[in-house]
């Protein structure tokens, strides 16, 4: 029965996440931390599915350690948009401007 509660909360959660960075398309912080989010309901996910089959969680680190590059790659984008370009709309990020 708790199963049942976990997966479902982690589904929901994933869902209300990827509707939170389709829809926040204004500023890319926004878009960030909408990404986070993903990234720690996926984390859930993960922790579930280990635990409930009694594997080792190694991997669990290992993902941290990606999420948290990625977190940090993310922001490092974000502080060179804001230097070059002054703010963070998503729309004046042009990946083609050089």
């Amino acid at each position: 029965m708790m199963t049942i509660f976990f997966w479902s909360l982690s589904s929901v959660l994933l869902l209300m996440g990827l509707f939170t960075f389709v829809s926040n398309r204004k500023h890319l912080l926004s878009m960030l931390l909408s990404l986070e989010y993903i990234v720690l309901s996926l984390f859930f996910i993960l922790f579930i599915y280990l635990n409930m089959l009694n594997y080792e969680t190694f991997f669990m680190l290992m993902f941290l350690v990606f999420s948290v590059c990625e977190g940090a790659l993310g922001l490092s984008i974000l502080v060179s948009m804001i230097r070059t370009h002054g703010n963070d709309y998503f729309q004046s990020f042009n990946i083609l401007q050089c």
